[in-house]
């Protein structure tokens, strides 16, 4: 069951979050990574590419939060289907996001790995990434007015796209149930929000790029998906 819905864009500190989710007890948190190390987990989401509605019970079994896309594109429907759950909105400089987020999309990493050069153990996480290019695709569309996931994406149309998903959730989810919050806050405005104690350790501020490109990196030299999150536990 849902108990903290993610509805932050990707390279919004989702990394971070999902770490501190599980260190604060609302895990599992589903996460892009959870697709990436669980490539069974595709066929779970496949039913929303074409708009229709996935069974979220389904979808989400096992995980109690949830941050980034494929989960946070969904924070509507989350937000409806699971009415007890609270929301936070992840949210940073949009200029720094924008930078951020258009190297995610631009250089598309896994592009650069072919699946059938590379090591045997990390072939069935391309093809499942290869598998979800449909929702990514829907996601791009529906969020920056038709643009196309792999593609460059302006500036302006990213910064309309980033104001007006912030500018909707404030205006759907009830004040007392949304969080707005930038991971530089640390601890203390997400503690208070799902009223549990500050724990006694830092808050994991993690690099996403760092993350991903090592894992990128690992999956080319080693042959292996490594787990990318080794803080907040």
């Amino acid at each position: 069951m849902m108990r903290v819905i993610g509805a932050g864009f990707p390279r919004t500190g989702t990394a971070s979050m999902k770490a501190a989710l599980e260190r604060l007890g609302f895990g599992p948190c589903y996460h892009m990574f959870e697709v990436m190390t669980h490539p069974d987990h595709v066929d779970r989401w496949l039913s929303a590419a074409s708009g229709a509605t996935p069974d979220w019970d389904r979808v989400m079994a096992g995980y109690d939060s949830c941050q980034d896309w494929p989960a946070s594109f969904f924070w509507k429907e989350l937000a409806e289907t699971y009415p007890q759950a609270k929301v936070v909105l992840t949210v940073r400089d949009p200029q720094r996001w924008y930078t951020s987020f258009r190297w995610l999309s631009s250089q598309a990493a896994f592009r650069q790995i072919d699946p059938e050069e590379a090591p045997e153990a990390v072939r069935p996480s391309l093809e499942g990434m290869r598998r979800m290019r449909p929702l990514l695709e829907r996601f791009g569309r529906e969020t920056f007015d038709g643009w196309q996931f792999g593609t460059d994406l302006s500036e302006a149309v990213a910064l309309d796209g980033f104001h007006r998903h912030v500018a909707r959730v404030r205006e759907t989810i009830p004040a007392d149930r949304l969080l707005v919050f930038d991971v530089r806050e640390g601890w203390e405005p997400l503690c208070r929000f799902l009223d549990v104690d500050v724990p006694d350790i830092p808050f994991p501020h993690l690099n996403e790029r760092d993350v991903m490109e090592g894992m990128f990196q690992r999956m080319v030299r080693e042959g292996r998906l490594p787990a990318p999150f080794t803080t907040g536990s």
